[in-house]
């Protein structure tokens, strides 16, 4: 079986761990979250390692480091989505820390994946 390029990346990896903790997460929100927090949330934390993956598929430089700021983004905005839901009382405090850990890590990775496909 062919591995890609993009499952080789820390930071891929990291953020689909973090998209199985969103998705177990979020099974505990009330029910009528279900087309709010935890749909938007899903789909944020899902779009964090799809736009790594698609980036590492673009040629130039330039559009690698494009789906990387795309990432990035939507990392912060699973980061507001998670502050939410802990002023909320949907997430706990310890899973709330647990999650911004991983985007706090996350995001310095991409941060480092983005300076160097700039400067490729």
């Amino acid at each position: 079986m062919k591995i890609f390029s993009f499952e080789k990346l820390n930071v891929w990896q990291k953020a689909r761990q973090l998209a199985v903790l969103i998705y177990k997460s979020t099974k505990a929100f009330p029910e009528d979250e279900r087309f709010g927090l935890i749909s938007q949330m899903r789909r944020c934390s899902v779009s964090i390692s799809s736009n790594i993956a698609e980036g590492t598929g673009r040629h130039s430089p330039k559009d690698k480091a494009r789906f990387t700021e795309i990432a990035f983004g939507s990392a912060l905005e699973l980061l507001n989505q998670a502050v939410l839901s802990n002023d909320l009382e949907f997430l706990s405090d310890n899973l709330y820390q647990k999650i911004r850990s991983e985007l706090t890590e996350i995001t310095a990775m991409l941060d480092g994946l983005y300076k160097s496909q700039i400067n490729s």
